[in-house]
């Protein structure tokens, strides 16, 4: 057996390529960890008005509203590796100018502001060309264990041991972790850098204006039945999820009698259900097919808020959130590989830039109607307002998730993945980000 041959065998591993993408993710997920927990504190240390609080996190989502299309269609359009290493390396910069501004106490609102929003025009494309990187640099059937990895480094680095770290040193020097957070980048880019023979997307027939180029990505998701349930479905399931887990922390204090450490014990149980879910769901995936564990999920997401507004004690909480999480995992890695197997390469950058502006869209809104809800109906009011949408929404898609088929070879491996395109049912349907 040749070289190559053993690295298309599953029993060889996921190939040189993904071990090198998934040590670069690996290191950037170090420092977006470490940044999570040290930008709040930054923005805290600076101004206490929760408004301006708040906008920090609103100046970094705001580019994916405005250029979250734009941004698909260049990933499309150029050299995504080397896209990702340009990227990276501005990212790395515009973090180390504020970290030197930290360092030398000049870091003010509007500048935090100003270095959101370019990293946040960063991720625009960064993000979204990372996402196309996957089923450029492994096979089809090997998607299910690549996507688990990547979940699982997320889930144990950026969920877990990063963010400790990163108030740790924010303690130390309140520009350590941002310091820390711009080698990162530029680490990740020269590991990003080293990736050879990476399949790339065709190149079109003909070159297309920007506005073309957007339509045309639009409208693949709108005409592929499935697809469009997942997109349309992404911004509702954002939507009823942030209304709820945006009031956590009030939650956990007025509904379970909690303490602060009692509401981080709820993020931990949470994030240990979504390491398990990680490990577990290559195989649920192996013998399920995906139609059956989106459908699953749904009642497992409503069941959760559900739970949520009637658990008496974090006895009950804690459970509930360890099964979401365990759903998290495995419901984003059934919809992040299906999307992977249908979307073709040409068009991987354009639906993804699609996907995000629901997901920033979804979780915006959710995080402007939580709090309403919370005083009009009480602190458990946006879980059970999350519950009844949810349970109509999951009425609504049945039956076009019902129609998903996973495509096998006559040896049992996963060939490609379809959709029966007969019947669009609903047009509403779910996704979690990845």
């Amino acid at each position: 057996m040749t070289h190559e041959e053993q690295e298309r065998t599953p029993l060889a591993g996921l190939g040189r390529n993904f071990n090198t993408l998934w040590a670069a993710t690996t290191v950037s997920n170090i420092g977006d960890g470490i940044a999570a927990a040290a930008a709040p504190l930054l923005v805290a240390s600076v101004t206490d008005d929760p408004v301006l609080v708040g906008l920090a996190v609103f100046a970094q989502q705001l580019p994916w509203v405005f250029f979250s299309l734009l941004s698909g269609v260049f990933v499309d359009r150029l050299d995504r590796r080397k896209l990702i290493v340009i990227v990276n390396v501005v990212r790395g910069l515009v973090i180390g100018a504020l970290a030197l501004a930290v360092w030398h106490d000049m870091a003010t609102i509007p500048l935090i502001y100003a270095a959101g929003f370019l990293l946040g025009t960063c991720e625009t494309l960064g993000d979204n060309a990372s996402a196309t990187l996957v089923p450029m640099v492994v096979e089809s059937r090997d998607l299910p264990r690549a996507n688990a990895r990547m979940q699982t480094v997320f889930y144990a680095v950026n969920q877990f041991a990063a963010p400790p770290l990163g108030a740790a040193l924010f303690v130390v020097a309140a520009a350590l972790p941002f310091g820390i957070n711009a080698a990162t980048f530029v680490l990740a880019a020269v590991l990003i850098s080293t990736l050879r023979g990476v399949r790339q997307a065709p190149a079109p027939a003909e070159r297309k204006s920007v506005r073309a180029d957007i339509a045309e990505g639009v409208r693949w998701v709108w005409h592929h039945p499935t697809i469009r349930a997942l997109a349309l479905g992404l911004l509702l399931m954002n939507t009823t999820l942030v209304a709820g887990f945006s009031m956590l922390v009030l939650y956990s204090r007025e509904a379970l009698g909690l303490d602060e450490y009692g509401y981080g014990f709820l993020i931990t149980a949470s994030a240990l259900g979504s390491l398990f879910g990680a490990a577990i769901a290559p195989r649920l995936q192996a013998r399920f097919s995906d139609g059956l564990l989106i459908r699953i999920g749904l009642i497992i997401e409503t069941l959760t808020h559900a739970g949520l507004a009637l658990a008496p004690s974090a006895w009950v909480a804690v459970p509930v959130l360890v099964a979401f999480g365990v759903h998290n995992s495995i419901f984003g890695a059934v919809s992040v590989t299906l999307r992977q197997r249908v979307i073709p390469d040409e068009l991987r950058g354009r639906v993804q830039s699609v996907y995000m502006m629901f997901v920033v869209g979804g979780s915006a809104l959710g995080a402007l109607i939580g709090g309403p809800i919370a005083r009009w109906l009480g602190i458990t009011g946006p879980f059970w307002v999350s519950a009844v949408v949810m349970a109509v929404f999951t009425a609504a898609s049945w039956r076009t998730f019902a129609r998903l088929l996973v495509k096998r070879t006559a040896s049992g491996e996963v060939a490609d993945a379809a959709v029966a395109e007969a019947g669009a049912g609903a047009g509403a349907g779910v996704s979690k980000t990845s």
